[in-house]
């Protein structure tokens, strides 16, 4: 059924990725820069109010920008995604909401610049602790702790410059847990007291920067990766996608989400209780000051 689950989505992905392209080209010989990063705000404030309620103030920053360099046959690709948010109540204190650091960087050659022979590596943690709440005496994940890379040697199809799907049969998947306390507990896959895990197995990365419509733009990634192990089939699954909507000059909405999957990632429930891994998905929503490059 998991199977099943996640083709329907890659399929969702594809149908997304044929259907809507703009081709916006390669300046040869030179670095284009492009992406969007910004600041979104929420904030509510109550006084003998009688239906309830409390004053909260909630907010993020974030930044989804692309490096892209072609000379020649060579096409050199980097990708980077940050991601905080933090959310204040007077019964809860502060809380982390938000927290992706993500880089990607890929290097291909091509004769006919849609197919190219491609070497990926990407890496992807977080910037501070992270707990599930409302505990907040023991962590459950830190900076490094988990981060996750891939050095992936494959193919990648590219027959426009804004969506590119990388087939790769040989990667290896490393899993880093720098924290002694973590590694001791056997987090993220790891055996206990171990701070490293190395995997081989097949890879699949597909991104695509779309206009939905007018002064609304899409960009999307979706990570697959199986183990050539007794595990072989059970995919990993980091699909993220961010929806830009432009209201003015100033004023912009976006609207991002994340969806995972981890079969090493354990699952805790709302009373601490700790389970086996399970469809993991966060949904953000906000409104504040964006700028396009």
């Amino acid at each position: 059924m998991k199977r099943i689950y996640f083709m329907i989505l890659f399929a969702a992905l594809a149908t997304i990725v044929y259907a809507q392209t703009d081709d916006k080209g390669y300046k040869e010989g030179a670095w284009v820069l492009k992406g969007v990063t910004g600041v979104n705000m929420s904030q509510t404030a109550m006084s003998n109010w009688s239906a309830g309620g409390e004053n909260s103030v909630a907010g993020n920053a974030y930044l989804n920008g692309s490096l892209t360099h072609k000379s020649g046959n060579w096409l050199w690709v980097t990708n980077l995604v940050l991601d905080y948010g933090l959310s204040k109540t007077k019964s809860q204190g502060m809380r982390k909401s938000s927290d992706k650091i993500g880089l990607s960087t890929q290097l291909g050659y091509s004769t006919n610049n849609v197919w190219f022979y491609t070497v990926m590596a990407d890496l992807n943690t977080q910037f501070a602790k992270g707990y599930n709440y409302p505990d907040k005496s023991h962590y459950i994940s830190n900076f490094f702790a988990p981060a996750y890379s891939n050095v992936a040697l494959g193919m990648e199809y590219r027959p426009k410059s804004n969506y590119s799907i990388f087939l790769s049969p040989a990667s290896t998947k490393m899993t880093f847990v720098c924290d002694d306390y973590l590694s001791d507990l056997g987090s993220f896959g790891v055996d206990p007291g171990d701070h490293f895990k190395i995997e081989a197995g097949a890879y699949l990365k597909a991104r695509a920067e779309l206009p939905v419509m007018e002064n609304v733009n899409l960009i999307t990634t979706a990570d697959f990766f199986t183990p050539y192990s007794k595990d072989f089939g059970n995919v990993d699954v980091n699909w993220d996608v961010l929806i830009s909507m432009k209201i003015n000059k100033v004023l912009s909405a976006t609207l991002n989400m994340t969806l995972k999957y981890d079969n090493d990632v354990k699952t805790f429930e709302d009373d601490g209780t700790q389970r086996g891994p399970k469809v993991q998905f966060k949904e953000i929503l906000g409104i504040g000051l964006a700028y396009n490059f």
